[in-house]
Formats: structure tokens, sequence, C-alpha cells
């Protein structure tokens, strides 16, 4: 079923990348993602698989940001994103810098340097992580750019943080 969107229209995102588990055989972080297929199996549309880390993965055309698997996900790591906005956090990872560094590769460390980065004063860091406020976000992608972690990342594939 293909619904007619209208423009800035709204996705569900998954605040995890699976960076957890990449070198790794069983993945620690307790933010990720678990891939227990819950948010699969909640959506109707089939617009989310599980990714080759085992990390739920939304395709933003087949959703229609419902917010079912925001209800079920038991990680809380799903939100509905407004899809102007290219630029997101893909972390959920509360743990200060040198513990997130430990369980992730590619973990929030709360650095600051996107919240500095930030012209439009829309990053910010909460509780060790990095947030977007979607209201002044311009999608600049300077934030993504100077990341060290790589944690930010571009939905249009435009802006590369360099790795």
């Amino acid at each position: 079923m293909v619904m007619k969107k209208k423009f800035p229209y709204r996705a569900a995102l998954v605040a995890c990348n699976g960076g957890c588990r990449a070198n790794q055989e069983e993945a620690k972080c307790t933010y990720g993602c678990s891939g227990c297929r819950a948010c699969a199996s909640a959506c109707k549309f089939g617009a989310i698989s599980i990714n080759s880390y085992g990390v739920a993965e939304v395709a933003e055309e087949k959703c229609i940001a419902c917010g079912m698997c925001v209800r079920v996900c038991p990680q809380q790591l799903i939100h509905i994103h407004e899809c102007a906005n290219y630029i997101v956090v893909k972390c959920s990872n509360h743990d200060k810098g040198a513990d997130a560094r430990k369980e992730c590769q590619v973990s929030c460390i709360g650095c600051g340097i996107c919240e500095r980065t930030c012209t439009a004063s829309a990053v910010h860091i909460r509780d060790n992580c990095a947030v977007i406020d979607e209201t002044y976000c311009l999608s600049c992608g300077m934030c993504l750019v100077k990341c060290p972690r790589h944690v930010m990342q571009d939905l249009r594939g435009i802006f590369t943080s360099g790795h």
C-alpha cells in the first residue's frame, strides 16, 4: 500500500547504528537496539527490517509515521522524525565518554563538538548524548562533518563524516 505524503513528511527513525556489534561477537551496549523484532512485527506497512548488524532499520518511503514501532520498542530507541531534516543522531548511549567508547566504536561520547559547531543552536548534549532539535536544524551538516565518532548521519548520503 503506497500513500502519497505531504512534504515535509514524517517517518520513524531508530537511534542506533549497530556499531556496538561491528567488531564483537556479542553486543555489550545496553542502550542499543537488541534486534528483538518487536518493531518489525508491529509495523503493518513492512517499513522495518533488521540489518546485517541485527539492528532495526526503517525504510522511510514505506513508513507512514503511525508510531506503532515507537510504542512497542522495549529500548525506546525509535522516534518519529521530520524528514525535512536529514541530519540525525544514530546513537542513544548515555554513558560517559570512556565507557561509551568501550561499548561501541561509533557511540556518542558527549564531547560537545557538534553543539559548539552548530550555528543554529539545534544540537545539544543531553545525558552524554547529542540530540538535535528539529525545529532549529538547518541540515547544513556541520555537526556531522566535525563529529569525531561518526555518530551523526546524513539520511541523504550527501555529507560524509570521513569514515
